[in-house]
């Protein structure tokens, strides 16, 4: 071809489905104003169901919150005590005129109080050993007054032990085979006339042998405090029943604290069966008020003596008791008698009246709604005090009281225990209470 030719035309060759668009290629761009505006309305869209659906439980959470609160019973109010917890008397000189030669006691029952002459050392007490045996067959078997109590028959054996009594010299009560004596005609006899006779029977009956009647009184006498006491027979003619004048008042006001005991003890005979009528042993029986309680005497205790007495004192009736040990004389148990007595009369002007509550007088605070309202004693009171002694106070609230208590609602009471003494003085709100607030309630 000369340089001359004309160059030949190329052309691609033409197919129709050039014409198509191509599925697999990409949509035109949009403008680039309008590109994401679906998408940003829709995330916009989804944080807003989530903000409204929080509100939602939080509205739903704090309406149970407040359904709970004020649906609930109202906060108690609180009670907070302010009174002092004991009242001292104050101490006075004290002598009092114990026996020269044996040993001496005193106790005042309904103040708590026991003094003796110091130098307790046991020794023989006689028939003062009975009134542990009363206080033991008494808690094993009780006798209410007015009742005679269980029968027990008179074996050969009791009356075998009458007839060794009698021709050695104890004190007695006659008894034969076959009687029927009650529980009450038994501790009548050995108390009033001290029979020994009727105390050993009194033991065999309640526990079916001495030794273990005895058995029984020594484990008494340790639960009772009762340190330097031992007994080794029930009616005390042994000198080897033991005991100390501090011992013996203790169990002494046991018993009188039992209405069948004292009602026998101030009797000054007593009629039996068998026996008839025979004497109390016990001397200065409603003398200046005595009433009781037992005598004793055997040549190795010498006279013994417990004397009980009631006095009016401050206005109230006031039982004293007095025990004595190892006295000498011609009239033993009479000069035991006396010194008891003189220990009696000594005691006496020494028991005071102490208040221990005044009326008025503030014990506590009571917090409701955010004010504290004064809670006062509605009464006075005292008690019988002895020289140098605390009476001790406790403040007891009430379980139930409410936000809606008024003026004089009770709170609570005041407690004074003494002895055998026992206050109780109630203690009264001063001013209504107050509600708490809705805050307060909620929060």
């Amino acid at each position: 071809m000369s340089e001359h030719s004309p160059v030949p035309l190329m052309v691609a060759p033409f197919r129709l489905d050039s014409l198509r668009e191509n599925e697999d290629s990409p949509p035109p761009s949009e403008p680039a104003g309008r590109r994401g505006r679906p998408r940003t309305r829709r995330r916009r869209h989804s944080r807003l169901l989530v903000v409204l659906t929080v509100l939602v439980l939080l509205v739903a959470a704090a309406g149970a919150f407040v359904g709970i609160r004020l649906g609930g019973a109202d906060p108690a109010p609180q009670v907070h005590s302010v009174m002092s917890s004991s009242v001292h008397v104050p101490t006075l000189p004290m002598a009092l005129p114990w026996p020269q030669t044996g040993q001496g006691a005193v106790a005042v029952p309904a103040l708590g109080i026991d003094v003796d002459s110091g130098s307790q050392a046991p020794v023989p007490v006689a028939s003062l050993t009975k009134l542990m045996t009363a206080y033991v067959i008494l808690q094993d078997h009780p006798v209410e007054l007015g009742r005679p109590g269980p029968d027990v028959t008179v074996t050969q054996d009791d009356v075998n032990d009458y007839n060794f009594d009698t021709i050695s010299d104890q004190s007695n009560a006659q008894v034969s085979v076959g009687e029927v004596l009650n529980e009450e005609q038994l501790l009548a006899g050995m108390l009033v006339h001290s029979a020994d006779d009727y105390a050993d029977i009194l033991a065999r009956w309640d526990a079916g042998t001495e030794d273990g009647f005895v058995a029984k009184m020594n484990a008494t006498a340790a639960q009772l405090g009762m340190a330097h006491s031992h007994f080794v027979d029930a009616s005390g003619i042994n000198p080897g029943s033991q005991s100390t004048a501090g011992d013996i008042v203790k169990v002494a006001a046991l018993d009188m604290d039992n209405a069948l005991v004292r009602a026998i003890v101030r009797m000054p005979d007593v009629t039996l069966p068998m026996a008839g009528t025979i004497r109390s042993y016990t001397p200065l029986i409603g003398l200046e008020g005595i009433v009781g309680v037992k005598s004793g005497f055997t040549n190795a205790a010498g006279g013994c003596d417990v004397v009980a007495v009631e006095r009016t004192v401050h206005g109230r009736t006031v039982r004293i008791l007095a025990a004595v040990t190892g006295q000498t004389g011609p009239d033993v148990l009479a000069v035991a008698g006396l010194h008891g007595l003189a220990l009696v009369n000594a005691v006496t002007p020494l028991i005071g009246t102490t208040p221990v509550v005044s009326e008025g007088e503030l014990v506590a605070h009571v917090q409701s709604g955010g004010r504290a309202v004064d809670a006062r004693a509605s009464a006075s009171a005292s008690v019988l005090t002895w020289p140098g002694m605390t009476a001790q106070r406790v403040f007891v609230a009430e379980s139930d009281l409410t936000d809606r208590a008024h003026r004089g609602a009770r709170v609570g009471t005041v407690v004074v225990q003494v002895g055998a003494q026992q206050v109780v003085v109630p203690v009264r709100l001063r001013a209504n209470l107050t509600r708490p607030s809705l805050f307060q309630r909620l929060f």
